[in-house]
């Protein structure tokens, strides 16, 4: 059995870091950290949804074509075929808890 810590953190100035907590053929659970400035570009999966949960800190949430800012204890949806992408616009670090299924090929 893997037990994995939410509260593992791995920052670096120069791009998101990404933290693999779990990983199967059918999903994905990472922590993002991202310092401020730092962002997820858009994109989309055309037959996965993926939730953004902030653990720490808040960043901006973009899902086809709206934007919110999302706080620690908030999560968003990106729907299968939606574009989507996160960032850091605030002055502190953000950590984000990011579940993905299907795992994309």
């Amino acid at each position: 059995m893997k037990v994995a810590s939410f509260s593992q953190r791995r920052f670096d100035a120069a791009k998101l870091q990404k933290i693999n907590l779990f990983e199967t053929e059918r999903f994905f659970l990472d922590v993002y950290c991202l310092e401020p400035g730092q962002a997820q570009k858009a994109h989309a999966h055309a037959g996965s949804d993926k939730v953004y949960a902030v653990l720490e800190g808040a960043v901006h949430a973009r899902v086809s074509g709206e934007e919110q800012e999302v706080r620690a204890g908030q999560a968003v949806l990106a729907p299968a075929g939606s574009e989507h992408g996160i960032e850091n616009r605030s002055g502190a670090r953000a950590a984000v808890l990011v579940l993905m299924a299907p795992r994309p090929l």
